[in-house]
Protein backbone atom coordinates (compact mmCIF):
# COMPACT_ATOMS: atom_id res chain seq x y z
CA UNK A 1 0.00 0.00 0.00
CA UNK A 2 1.17 3.53 -0.78
CA UNK A 3 1.24 6.05 2.06
CA UNK A 4 1.68 9.80 1.88
CA UNK A 5 3.01 12.62 4.06
CA UNK A 6 3.36 16.36 3.49
CA UNK A 7 4.09 19.69 5.16
CA UNK A 8 1.20 21.70 6.58
CA UNK A 9 0.92 24.81 8.71
CA UNK A 10 0.77 24.10 12.44
CA UNK A 11 -1.54 27.13 12.80
CA UNK A 12 -4.18 25.60 10.52
CA UNK A 13 -3.65 27.55 7.28
CA UNK A 14 -4.96 25.76 4.20
CA UNK A 15 -2.67 24.09 1.69
CA UNK A 16 0.08 21.50 1.63
CA UNK A 17 3.67 21.41 0.48
CA UNK A 18 5.89 18.50 -0.47
CA UNK A 19 8.50 17.21 1.93
CA UNK A 20 11.13 17.89 -0.74
CA UNK A 21 10.37 21.65 -0.64
CA UNK A 22 13.08 23.72 1.05
CA UNK A 23 11.02 25.70 3.56
CA UNK A 24 10.50 25.86 7.31
CA UNK A 25 7.60 28.25 7.91
CA UNK A 26 4.10 28.72 6.50
CA UNK A 27 4.19 31.14 3.59
CA UNK A 28 0.80 32.56 4.62
CA UNK A 29 1.19 33.25 8.35
CA UNK A 30 4.86 32.57 9.11
CA UNK A 31 3.97 29.83 11.60
CA UNK A 32 5.92 26.62 12.08
CA UNK A 33 5.35 23.72 9.75
CA UNK A 34 4.54 20.16 10.73
CA UNK A 35 4.48 16.86 8.88
CA UNK A 36 1.00 15.47 8.27
CA UNK A 37 0.33 11.82 7.44
CA UNK A 38 -2.52 10.14 5.59
CA UNK A 39 -3.93 8.61 8.77
CA UNK A 40 -6.92 7.05 7.02
CA UNK A 41 -4.59 5.09 4.75
CA UNK A 42 -2.48 4.04 7.73
CA UNK A 43 -5.61 2.80 9.54
CA UNK A 44 -6.25 0.31 6.76
CA UNK A 45 -3.52 -1.79 8.35
CA UNK A 46 -4.60 -3.07 11.76
CA UNK A 47 -2.74 -2.14 14.97
CA UNK A 48 -1.69 -5.78 15.35
CA UNK A 49 -0.31 -5.80 11.79
CA UNK A 50 1.71 -2.61 12.41
CA UNK A 51 3.17 -4.03 15.61
CA UNK A 52 4.05 -7.28 13.87
CA UNK A 53 5.70 -5.46 10.94
CA UNK A 54 7.77 -3.23 13.21
CA UNK A 55 8.83 -6.20 15.35
CA UNK A 56 9.90 -8.17 12.26
CA UNK A 57 12.17 -5.33 11.16
CA UNK A 58 13.53 -4.24 14.51
CA UNK A 59 17.35 -4.27 14.61
CA UNK A 60 17.60 -6.73 11.71
CA UNK A 61 20.06 -6.53 8.83
CA UNK A 62 17.79 -5.59 5.91
CA UNK A 63 18.65 -2.01 4.95
CA UNK A 64 17.26 0.46 5.80
CA UNK A 65 14.62 -1.24 7.95
CA UNK A 66 16.96 -2.45 10.69
CA UNK A 67 17.29 1.16 11.83
CA UNK A 68 15.06 2.05 14.75
CA UNK A 69 13.86 5.02 12.69
CA UNK A 70 13.55 3.54 9.22
CA UNK A 71 11.90 0.38 10.53
CA UNK A 72 8.94 2.76 11.01
CA UNK A 73 9.38 4.35 7.59
CA UNK A 74 5.65 4.43 6.80
CA UNK A 75 5.07 6.57 9.90
CA UNK A 76 8.06 8.85 9.27
CA UNK A 77 8.76 9.59 5.59
CA UNK A 78 6.85 6.95 3.62
CA UNK A 79 7.62 7.85 0.02
CA UNK A 80 11.36 8.62 0.18
CA UNK A 81 13.48 6.39 -2.05
CA UNK A 82 15.46 3.85 -0.03
CA UNK A 83 18.47 4.66 -2.19
CA UNK A 84 18.53 8.19 -0.73
CA UNK A 85 18.27 7.14 2.92
CA UNK A 86 21.39 7.98 4.92
CA UNK A 87 21.36 5.71 7.96
CA UNK A 88 23.89 4.64 10.58
CA UNK A 89 21.63 2.07 12.21
CA UNK A 90 20.34 4.71 14.62
CA UNK A 91 17.78 3.88 17.27
CA UNK A 92 17.47 0.52 18.94
CA UNK A 93 19.07 1.96 22.07
CA UNK A 94 18.85 -0.03 25.25
CA UNK A 95 16.38 0.43 28.05
CA UNK A 96 18.45 0.40 31.25
CA UNK A 97 16.61 -1.29 34.14
CA UNK A 98 17.57 1.08 36.94
CA UNK A 99 16.79 -1.26 39.84
CA UNK A 100 19.38 0.06 42.31
CA UNK A 101 18.57 3.68 41.54
CA UNK A 102 14.87 2.88 41.84
CA UNK A 103 15.44 1.34 45.27
CA UNK A 104 17.27 4.46 46.40
CA UNK A 105 14.56 6.86 45.26
CA UNK A 106 11.50 4.73 46.00
CA UNK A 107 10.44 3.45 42.58
CA UNK A 108 9.78 -0.19 41.71
CA UNK A 109 9.72 0.26 37.93
CA UNK A 110 12.33 2.82 36.83
CA UNK A 111 14.00 2.67 33.42
CA UNK A 112 16.52 4.89 31.62
CA UNK A 113 16.12 5.08 27.85
CA UNK A 114 19.75 5.34 26.70
CA UNK A 115 19.18 7.48 23.60
CA UNK A 116 22.77 8.69 23.74
CA UNK A 117 24.06 5.22 22.82
CA UNK A 118 23.93 6.18 19.16
CA UNK A 119 26.47 6.80 16.39
CA UNK A 120 27.31 10.39 17.31
CA UNK A 121 26.49 9.94 20.98
CA UNK A 122 23.09 11.64 21.27
CA UNK A 123 19.41 11.29 20.40
CA UNK A 124 19.90 13.88 17.64
CA UNK A 125 20.81 11.05 15.23
CA UNK A 126 17.14 10.02 15.15
CA UNK A 127 16.10 13.30 13.57
CA UNK A 128 19.20 13.99 11.53
CA UNK A 129 18.97 10.69 9.61
CA UNK A 130 15.57 11.84 8.32
CA UNK A 131 16.71 15.38 7.58
CA UNK A 132 19.92 14.47 5.73
CA UNK A 133 18.07 11.75 3.80
CA UNK A 134 15.52 14.37 2.76
CA UNK A 135 18.33 16.67 1.62
CA UNK A 136 19.88 13.90 -0.44
CA UNK A 137 16.48 13.11 -1.96
CA UNK A 138 15.88 16.80 -2.69
CA UNK A 139 19.30 17.16 -4.32
CA UNK A 140 18.64 14.07 -6.46
CA UNK A 141 15.65 15.96 -7.88
CA UNK A 142 17.87 18.88 -8.93
CA UNK A 143 17.68 21.24 -5.95
CA UNK A 144 20.69 23.54 -5.54
CA UNK A 145 21.70 22.87 -1.92
CA UNK A 146 25.25 23.97 -1.10
CA UNK A 147 25.37 22.85 2.54
CA UNK A 148 23.37 21.73 5.53
CA UNK A 149 23.67 24.32 8.31
CA UNK A 150 22.91 24.33 12.03
CA UNK A 151 23.41 26.21 15.27
CA UNK A 152 24.38 23.93 18.08
CA UNK A 153 25.40 23.56 21.70
CA UNK A 154 27.31 20.46 20.58
CA UNK A 155 25.13 17.44 19.90
CA UNK A 156 23.33 18.67 16.78
CA UNK A 157 26.61 19.68 15.16
CA UNK A 158 28.10 16.25 15.85
CA UNK A 159 25.16 14.45 14.28
CA UNK A 160 24.78 16.79 11.30
CA UNK A 161 28.47 16.60 10.46
CA UNK A 162 28.55 12.80 10.70
CA UNK A 163 25.49 12.16 8.53
CA UNK A 164 26.49 14.79 5.98
CA UNK A 165 29.98 13.27 5.78
CA UNK A 166 28.41 9.87 5.13
CA UNK A 167 26.21 11.38 2.42
CA UNK A 168 28.98 13.47 0.84
CA UNK A 169 27.09 16.72 1.56
CA UNK A 170 28.95 19.76 2.97
CA UNK A 171 27.95 20.88 6.47
CA UNK A 172 28.35 24.15 8.35
CA UNK A 173 27.96 24.41 12.12
CA UNK A 174 27.81 27.53 14.29
CA UNK A 175 28.83 27.02 17.93
CA UNK A 176 29.06 29.42 20.87
CA UNK A 177 32.80 29.79 21.44
CA UNK A 178 34.17 28.19 24.63
CA UNK A 179 30.71 26.93 25.64
CA UNK A 180 30.78 23.35 24.38
CA UNK A 181 32.87 20.46 25.64
CA UNK A 182 36.08 19.47 23.82
CA UNK A 183 34.49 16.11 22.99
CA UNK A 184 31.57 17.87 21.32
CA UNK A 185 33.75 20.38 19.48
CA UNK A 186 36.04 17.75 17.99
CA UNK A 187 33.23 15.74 16.40
CA UNK A 188 32.28 18.22 13.64
CA UNK A 189 35.95 19.05 13.11
CA UNK A 190 36.80 15.37 12.63
CA UNK A 191 33.90 14.90 10.22
CA UNK A 192 35.04 17.78 8.04
CA UNK A 193 32.34 20.33 8.85
CA UNK A 194 33.02 24.03 8.38
CA UNK A 195 32.96 24.89 12.09
CA UNK A 196 32.44 28.50 13.15
CA UNK A 197 32.92 29.34 16.85
CA UNK A 198 31.12 32.61 17.50
CA UNK A 199 31.38 35.12 20.34
CA UNK A 200 27.73 34.67 21.33
CA UNK A 201 25.46 32.12 22.97
CA UNK A 202 23.31 29.47 21.30
CA UNK A 203 20.43 31.86 20.78
CA UNK A 204 22.78 34.25 18.96
CA UNK A 205 24.04 31.41 16.76
CA UNK A 206 20.46 30.38 16.05
CA UNK A 207 19.48 33.88 14.96
CA UNK A 208 22.34 33.95 12.43
CA UNK A 209 21.54 30.46 11.12
CA UNK A 210 17.91 31.43 10.59
CA UNK A 211 19.07 34.42 8.56
CA UNK A 212 21.34 32.18 6.49
CA UNK A 213 18.50 29.74 5.86
CA UNK A 214 16.62 32.45 3.94
CA UNK A 215 19.14 31.63 1.20
CA UNK A 216 17.78 28.35 -0.18
CA UNK A 217 21.29 27.06 -0.85
CA UNK A 218 21.64 26.55 2.92
CA UNK A 219 19.41 23.81 4.28
CA UNK A 220 18.47 24.38 7.93
CA UNK A 221 19.01 21.41 10.26
CA UNK A 222 17.75 22.77 13.60
CA UNK A 223 14.53 21.47 15.15
CA UNK A 224 12.49 24.27 13.61
CA UNK A 225 12.70 21.87 10.65
CA UNK A 226 9.78 19.44 11.17
CA UNK A 227 11.64 16.56 9.51
CA UNK A 228 13.80 16.40 12.64
CA UNK A 229 10.67 15.88 14.71
CA UNK A 230 9.58 12.94 12.54
CA UNK A 231 12.72 10.98 13.33
CA UNK A 232 12.73 11.87 17.01
CA UNK A 233 9.15 10.76 17.53
CA UNK A 234 10.34 7.17 17.07
CA UNK A 235 11.76 7.39 20.62
CA UNK A 236 8.26 7.02 22.01
CA UNK A 237 7.33 4.30 19.52
CA UNK A 238 10.46 2.37 20.46
CA UNK A 239 9.80 2.79 24.19
CA UNK A 240 6.37 1.23 23.78
CA UNK A 241 7.75 -1.49 21.52
CA UNK A 242 10.39 -2.40 24.11
CA UNK A 243 7.60 -2.99 26.64
CA UNK A 244 5.65 -5.29 24.31
CA UNK A 245 3.53 -2.38 23.09
CA UNK A 246 2.41 -1.14 26.49
CA UNK A 247 2.59 2.58 27.31
CA UNK A 248 4.42 3.66 30.50
CA UNK A 249 2.96 5.94 33.16
CA UNK A 250 5.57 8.72 32.97
CA UNK A 251 8.18 9.86 30.47
CA UNK A 252 10.67 12.49 31.68
CA UNK A 253 12.66 14.43 29.08
CA UNK A 254 15.32 17.17 29.35
CA UNK A 255 14.14 20.31 27.56
CA UNK A 256 16.29 22.78 25.63
CA UNK A 257 15.05 23.76 22.18
CA UNK A 258 11.91 21.70 22.99
CA UNK A 259 11.89 19.67 19.78
CA UNK A 260 12.35 16.39 21.63
CA UNK A 261 9.44 16.75 24.05
CA UNK A 262 7.32 17.75 21.05
CA UNK A 263 8.44 14.75 19.01
CA UNK A 264 7.91 12.27 21.84
CA UNK A 265 4.40 13.57 22.36
CA UNK A 266 3.61 13.29 18.65
CA UNK A 267 4.84 9.68 18.63
CA UNK A 268 2.49 8.72 21.45
CA UNK A 269 -0.42 10.55 19.79
CA UNK A 270 0.19 8.73 16.51
CA UNK A 271 0.19 5.37 18.27
CA UNK A 272 -3.05 6.24 20.04
CA UNK A 273 -4.72 7.47 16.84
CA UNK A 274 -3.77 4.24 15.04
CA UNK A 275 -4.97 2.04 17.91
CA UNK A 276 -1.54 0.75 18.95
CA UNK A 277 -1.93 2.12 22.49
CA UNK A 278 -5.10 2.94 24.40
CA UNK A 279 -3.80 5.55 26.84
CA UNK A 280 -1.22 8.30 26.97
CA UNK A 281 1.55 8.63 29.57
CA UNK A 282 2.18 11.79 31.56
CA UNK A 283 5.02 13.83 30.05
CA UNK A 284 7.53 15.82 32.08
CA UNK A 285 9.81 18.43 30.53
CA UNK A 286 12.84 19.14 32.74
CA UNK A 287 14.73 22.43 32.38
CA UNK A 288 17.85 23.82 33.99
CA UNK A 289 17.04 26.72 36.32
CA UNK A 290 19.52 28.80 34.31
CA UNK A 291 17.49 28.38 31.09
CA UNK A 292 13.87 27.87 32.05
CA UNK A 293 11.39 29.82 29.89
CA UNK A 294 9.01 26.86 29.62
CA UNK A 295 9.05 26.28 33.39
CA UNK A 296 8.17 29.93 33.98
CA UNK A 297 5.32 29.64 31.49
CA UNK A 298 4.09 26.46 33.19
CA UNK A 299 3.80 28.35 36.49
CA UNK A 300 1.26 30.64 34.76
CA UNK A 301 -0.70 27.68 33.37
CA UNK A 302 0.94 28.45 30.01
CA UNK A 303 -1.07 31.68 29.80
CA UNK A 304 2.17 33.65 29.48
CA UNK A 305 5.41 32.83 27.71
CA UNK A 306 8.55 34.91 27.34
CA UNK A 307 12.07 33.92 26.24
CA UNK A 308 14.81 34.41 28.82
CA UNK A 309 18.51 35.24 28.69
CA UNK A 310 20.02 31.83 29.44
CA UNK A 311 22.90 31.86 31.90
CA UNK A 312 25.69 29.33 32.32
CA UNK A 313 24.76 25.79 33.30
CA UNK A 314 26.61 22.48 33.40
CA UNK A 315 23.73 21.19 31.26
CA UNK A 316 25.16 23.13 28.31
CA UNK A 317 23.17 21.26 25.66
CA UNK A 318 19.94 22.76 27.02
CA UNK A 319 21.29 26.23 27.79
CA UNK A 320 18.71 27.80 25.49
CA UNK A 321 16.64 30.79 26.50
CA UNK A 322 14.60 31.18 23.30
CA UNK A 323 13.62 27.65 22.20
CA UNK A 324 12.36 27.53 18.63
CA UNK A 325 9.87 24.73 19.32
CA UNK A 326 8.13 26.32 22.31
CA UNK A 327 5.01 26.89 20.21
CA UNK A 328 4.87 23.17 19.45
CA UNK A 329 5.75 21.95 22.94
CA UNK A 330 3.10 23.83 24.91
CA UNK A 331 0.06 22.27 23.15
CA UNK A 332 1.67 18.83 23.51
CA UNK A 333 2.18 19.28 27.25
CA UNK A 334 -1.41 20.44 27.66
CA UNK A 335 -2.70 17.36 25.84
CA UNK A 336 -0.66 15.03 28.03
CA UNK A 337 -1.49 16.75 31.34
CA UNK A 338 2.20 17.47 31.30
CA UNK A 339 4.48 18.85 33.98
CA UNK A 340 7.44 21.21 33.64
CA UNK A 341 10.04 21.16 36.40
CA UNK A 342 13.44 22.77 36.85
CA UNK A 343 16.74 21.80 38.49
CA UNK A 344 19.46 23.92 40.07
CA UNK A 345 23.12 23.23 39.36
CA UNK A 346 23.46 21.43 42.71
CA UNK A 347 20.39 19.31 42.01
CA UNK A 348 21.35 18.25 38.49
CA UNK A 349 24.96 17.48 39.40
CA UNK A 350 24.07 15.39 42.45
CA UNK A 351 21.28 13.57 40.60
CA UNK A 352 23.70 12.59 37.83
CA UNK A 353 26.28 11.48 40.41
CA UNK A 354 23.72 9.41 42.30
CA UNK A 355 22.70 7.66 39.09
CA UNK A 356 26.33 7.01 38.23
CA UNK A 357 26.77 5.30 41.60
CA UNK A 358 24.23 2.71 40.40
CA UNK A 359 25.97 1.91 37.10
CA UNK A 360 25.01 4.75 34.78
CA UNK A 361 27.28 7.45 33.34
CA UNK A 362 24.79 10.24 32.89
CA UNK A 363 25.24 13.46 30.96
CA UNK A 364 24.33 16.67 32.83
CA UNK A 365 21.12 17.03 30.79
CA UNK A 366 19.99 13.63 32.05
CA UNK A 367 20.90 14.90 35.51
CA UNK A 368 18.29 17.63 35.01
CA UNK A 369 15.65 15.01 34.16
CA UNK A 370 16.62 12.86 37.14
CA UNK A 371 16.47 15.85 39.49
CA UNK A 372 12.99 16.70 38.19
CA UNK A 373 11.95 13.09 38.79
CA UNK A 374 13.13 13.28 42.41
CA UNK A 375 10.99 16.37 42.99
CA UNK A 376 7.90 14.67 41.56
CA UNK A 377 8.52 11.63 43.76
CA UNK A 378 8.90 13.86 46.81
CA UNK A 379 5.61 15.59 45.97
CA UNK A 380 4.01 12.13 45.50
CA UNK A 381 2.93 13.00 41.97
CA UNK A 382 4.88 9.96 40.79
CA UNK A 383 3.78 6.85 42.69
CA UNK A 384 6.11 4.08 43.81
CA UNK A 385 4.44 1.54 41.49
CA UNK A 386 4.38 3.78 38.40
CA UNK A 387 6.45 2.80 35.38
CA UNK A 388 8.79 5.74 34.85
CA UNK A 389 11.02 6.28 31.82
CA UNK A 390 13.77 8.89 31.96
CA UNK A 391 15.09 9.75 28.51
CA UNK A 392 18.87 10.06 28.63
CA UNK A 393 19.70 12.27 25.69
CA UNK A 394 23.49 12.04 25.34
CA UNK A 395 26.40 9.78 26.18
CA UNK A 396 28.17 10.78 29.38
CA UNK A 397 31.54 10.43 27.66
CA UNK A 398 30.81 13.71 25.88
CA UNK A 399 30.90 15.47 29.25
CA UNK A 400 34.02 14.14 30.93
CA UNK A 401 35.00 17.66 32.03
CA UNK A 402 31.71 17.88 33.94
CA UNK A 403 32.46 14.57 35.68
CA UNK A 404 36.05 15.49 36.50
CA UNK A 405 35.03 18.88 37.87
CA UNK A 406 32.28 17.35 40.00
CA UNK A 407 34.52 14.74 41.60
CA UNK A 408 37.25 17.32 42.07
CA UNK A 409 34.82 19.76 43.74
CA UNK A 410 35.40 22.19 40.90
CA UNK A 411 31.87 22.92 39.66
CA UNK A 412 30.87 26.50 40.37
CA UNK A 413 28.03 26.70 42.88
CA UNK A 414 27.99 22.93 43.48
CA UNK A 415 29.00 21.23 46.74
CA UNK A 416 29.60 17.80 45.12
CA UNK A 417 28.14 15.79 47.98
CA UNK A 418 28.98 12.50 46.22
CA UNK A 419 32.49 13.45 45.07
CA UNK A 420 34.84 10.47 44.71
CA UNK A 421 38.42 11.66 44.29
CA UNK A 422 41.37 9.30 43.72
CA UNK A 423 43.45 8.44 46.77
CA UNK A 424 47.13 9.18 46.24
CA UNK A 425 49.48 6.77 48.05
CA UNK A 426 53.08 5.60 48.17
CA UNK A 427 53.75 2.56 46.00
CA UNK A 428 53.82 -0.09 48.73
CA UNK A 429 51.58 -2.92 49.91
CA UNK A 430 50.98 -1.67 53.45
CA UNK A 431 49.78 1.73 52.26
CA UNK A 432 47.37 0.14 49.78
CA UNK A 433 46.01 -2.34 52.32
CA UNK A 434 45.58 0.37 54.91
CA UNK A 435 43.67 2.53 52.48
CA UNK A 436 41.40 -0.37 51.51
CA UNK A 437 40.72 -1.24 55.13
CA UNK A 438 39.72 2.36 55.71
CA UNK A 439 37.47 2.50 52.63
CA UNK A 440 35.77 -0.91 52.92
CA UNK A 441 34.94 -0.93 56.62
Amino acid sequence: MQYDAWFRCSEGCAGRRELTDVLYHCSACGGLLEVAHDVEALRKRSPAAWMSLFDQRYMRTEAPYGSGVWGKKEWVYPHISNSNIVSMYEGGTNMFRAERLGELVGLDDLWIKQSGNSHSGSFKDLGITVLVSAVKDTMSRGADVSAVICASTGDTSASVSAYCAAAGIPSVVLLPRDRVSVAQLIQPLANGAITLALDTDFDGCMAIVQQLSEDRRFYLANSVNPLRIEGQKTISIEIVQQFDWEAPDWVIVPGGNLGNITAIGLGFLMMRDLGVIQRLPRLVCAQAESANPLYRSYLTGFTEYEPVAASATAASAIQIGNPVSAGRAIPILKEFDGVVEQATEDELADAAAQADRTGLFSCPQTGVALAAMLKLIERREIGSKDRVIVVSTANGLKFVDFKVSYHGNGLRGVESSLANAPVELPGDYDSVLGALDGKLT
